[in-house]
C-alpha cells in the first residue's frame, strides 16, 4: 500500500522489449535503498516489483495488461518518473490510500499558473467519472491529490510550488498522459450498495 506522497523523481536509464512484456531499469536513489528482489516500488503510480537492484537504479517488468491499462508504455530513455516506496506499518498516511492499481488513464488538458499555485484540467475517462467528487482524493501519476471540480468527463486539481518542484505535473503539458486511480473507498461503498437488494 502505497499513500500517494513521491518520494523523488527518479529516470527511466533503460527500456527493453520482451515481446508480451517490456523490463524498464530506473534510477532512483531514495527509494533503492535498502531495497531489495521482490519489493514494491510505485512508479508514476503503478506498483512494479523490483526484479534486479544494482547501485542506485533498479529493473522492474511490466506486463502487456499494465501497459494497456497505464501510461508506462509512453515511457522512453530519459523520461522522469515519480517514485514511491510502500508506507510502513504504524507510520504516518500523508495522502489517502494508495494501491498502485491503475483505473484508467487521462490527459493534461490545460494549465492555468498563479503566482503561488497552479490550477491543472485532466481529462477523466467517464467510466471513473462516478468516483470523483469535488474535495475528494484521487492519484494522478502517483500523487495523491484533492479534486478541485469534478465534471462528467474531466476535473481540476490545485498544485503547490512542492508539487510542481518535485513530480512529473511540473513538467507535464496538454497532451501528455496521466496514470488516475480513484478512491478505493468509493469503489468498496459502490459493491456494498449493490449488494444491498441481495439476500442469497
Amino acid at each position: 500500500m502505497f499513500t500517494g506522497i513521491v518520494e523523488e523523481l527518479g529516470e527511466v536509464t533503460a527500456v527493453e522489449n520482451l515481446g508480451d512484456a517490456s523490463r524498464f531499469r530506473l534510477r532512483g536513489p531514495v527509494v533503492t535503498e535498502g531495497a531489495g528482489h521482490g519489493d514494491s516500488i510505485a512508479v508514476n503510480g503503478v506498483c512494479l516489483t523490483v526484479v534486479e537492484h544494482e547501485g542506485d537504479e533498479f529493473t522492474a517488468d511490466v506486463m502487456a495488461e499494465t501497459l494497456k491499462r497505464s501510461s508506462l508504455g509512453a515511457l522512453t530513455v530519459g523520461s522522469r518518473v515519480n517514485l514511491e516506496r510502500p508506507t510502513a506499518v504504524g507510520a504516518r498516511l500523508g495522502g489517502h490510500i494508495v494501491q498502485g492499481h491503475v483505473d484508467g488513464t487521462g490527459t493534461v488538458l490545460t494549465r492555468e499558473p498563479s503566482e503561488h499555485w497552479e490550477l491543472v484540467t485532466l481529462s477523466l475517462p467517464a467510466e471513473l467519472s462516478r468516483y470523483v467528487v469535488e474535495k475528494g482524493s484521487i492519484t494522478v501519476d502517483g500523487i495523491s491529490l484533492t479534486v478541485v471540480e469534478a465534471g462528467f468527463d474531466r476535473f481540476t486539481v490545485s498544485l503547490i510550488p512542492t508539487t510542481l518542484a518535485l513530480t512529473t505535473l511540473g513538467i507535464k503539458q496538454p497532451g501528455d498522459p496521466v496514470n488516475l486511480e480513484v478512491d478505493i473507498i468509493a469503489k468498496y461503498v459502490e459493491r456494498l450498495l449493490a449488494g444491498q437488494g441481495d439476500t442469497r
